[in-house]
């Protein structure tokens, strides 16, 4: 008798998911058959229509210096040398210089 009752109670919910597949196809041939401006893909990890072209060329522009930058990092580590400060005209606690 408890398998037959766990039986039902599978199968009710089988056909709860079922129901709930039926209802997203009907929303997503809705969305399909309608053409125009689409919302934003990718927002949540979906499917974008990104390309890694798209990728590799902001890369090359942001990271164009990393590598010299970040050998002449190692070397001063290396020789111990100091940091260079990024603003000349600027001291490490952000007062002026004078």
């Amino acid at each position: 008798m408890a398998e037959r009752i766990l039986e039902k109670q599978h199968e009710h919910e089988r056909e709860q998911e079922r129901e709930r597949l039926r209802e997203q196809e009907q929303k997503d041939l809705e969305v399909e058959s309608h053409r125009g401006a689409r919302p934003l893909e990718g927002f949540a990890g979906g499917h974008t229509t990104w390309t890694g072209d798209q990728d590799d060329g902001a890369a090359a522009r942001v990271h164009a210096g990393d590598a010299e930058a970040s050998w002449e990092a190692s070397e001063r580590q290396a020789r111990l040398e100091p940091a260079e400060p990024k603003d000349e005209d600027e001291d490490t606690s952000g007062l002026r210089r004078e």
